[in-house]
């Protein structure tokens, strides 16, 4: 019989050696960053309901401080699932509806200048089949609105709304400038309140309510000289401009469309909540209808539901759900598969951006690795 200590000895021991996958997919991440420029990565798996893995690899801080898994990251577009699901909330509760006349939420005139009779509705902003467009920038809603500028009407493409798609981020402030408007809420505080909280998750879109310590620096890769520069932009305090902030309109500078800050452990537990379509736990943000309608394709060319999209080029032959993410040097990914129940989170404060497939060659292999050594291997 073994004694107490030889027993907590093995309990010791077993808990100090690490799996074959984290080994081997250790190994291989390591083996990737050497053979591409990568600052950090910031990795997570999920498998049947729960985190089963997060790893941090390379620099928070280049050459000074190593990236950890609680560290946060500015996610950029994958931000854009949030937004919908909080508005998601809404139409739930009636105060909303997806078919609204974007012009009659937001306030002013939302319309096509050549198709003046086509009405622009939520569903429309929220699959990016608005037929807007970021040409007169949207980090304002005065680049759309018809008495602030005068060139607003170049913010509209050539075809009707609802008939294309083209990736607009302005579709996404907008959004977030009506969450606001009929939740009564700050948006920053509404998200908090009503994902971030539920969930038990740390982050935010106001930077400064942040524990700043924790924030990964972002580098952009320059090629002609090989190094990686800082980019500070991508943390900006917001104060001076709450000093005259007017709901439902400022919204944008909280970014909607990409400002959420985020572990990568986090961020996959959120992921948990489409996974399980609007669930995890005890938590039900959304229902099972409206997570299933936030994956269903409205755009057959792009196979883009509601800040969410389709696809089976990451990993070749396998369909995965979700979202990448790109600003100021970082790329980003969350993507599941709602069938098989796992999922990846990948993040990087900065990488070589050479794209593979379609995507940011780093960031897809990195999800090959992970589904390779955690979810294919028994």
């Amino acid at each position: 019989m073994k004694t107490i200590s030889t027993l907590l000895f093995c309990c010791l021991l077993s808990f100090n050696i690490p799996s074959k996958a984290q080994e081997s997919s250790t190994q291989r991440l390591n083996q990737l960053m050497q053979d591409f420029p990568v600052m950090g990565l910031s990795v997570a798996v999920v498998k049947e309901g729960k985190v089963v893995h997060s790893q941090a690899l390379g620099w928070k801080e280049e050459g000074t401080e190593s990236l950890e898994t609680t560290d946060l990251f500015r996610i950029a577009s994958i931000s854009k699932s949030f937004t919908v699901t909080a508005l998601l909330q809404l139409v739930e509760k009636g105060l909303i509806s997806l078919d609204d006349d974007v012009s009659n939420l937001i306030g002013f005139q939302i319309r096509n200048p050549r198709f003046p009779d086509t009405m622009i509705t939520l569903r429309m902003l929220l699959s990016h089949t608005s037929s807007i467009n970021d040409q007169q920038g949207y980090f304002t809603l005065d680049a759309i609105h018809p008495e602030k500028n005068a060139t607003w009407q170049e913010a509209y493409n050539a075809y009707a709304p609802g008939d294309g798609y083209e990736y607009c981020n302005l579709n996404f402030n907008l959004a977030g400038a009506i969450l606001e408007k009929y939740s009564g809420v700050r948006f920053d505080a509404y998200i908090q309140e009503n994902i971030l909280k539920p969930l038990g998750l740390y982050g935010g879109y106001d930077v400064d309510q942040l524990d700043k310590s924790r924030l990964a620096t972002l580098y952009a890769y320059q090629r002609d000289s090989a190094k990686f520069i800082p980019s500070p932009a991508a943390y900006v305090s917001k104060s001076e401009e709450l000093k005259t902030y007017i709901p439902g309109y400022s919204t944008p500078i909280f970014s909607p469309t990409g400002g959420m800050k985020i572990s990568a452990p986090d961020l996959a537990k959120y992921l948990l909540v489409h996974m399980n379509y609007g669930k995890v736990g005890k938590v039900r943000l959304i229902s099972s209808a409206h997570s299933k309608e936030m994956q269903t394709p409205l755009s057959s060319d792009e196979n883009y539901g509601l800040a969410l999209w389709k696809t089976d080029v990451l990993i070749p032959g396998v369909e995965l759900v979700g979202h990448t993410g790109s600003a100021y040097g970082l790329y980003s990914a969350l993507f599941f598969n709602p069938e098989e129940k796992y999922g990846f989170v990948v993040i990087s404060n900065g990488c070589d951006p050479s794209v593979e497939e379609g995507y940011i060659r780093v960031i897809r292999r990195t999800i090959q690795i992970l589904h390779e050594e955690w979810i294919l291997k028994p």
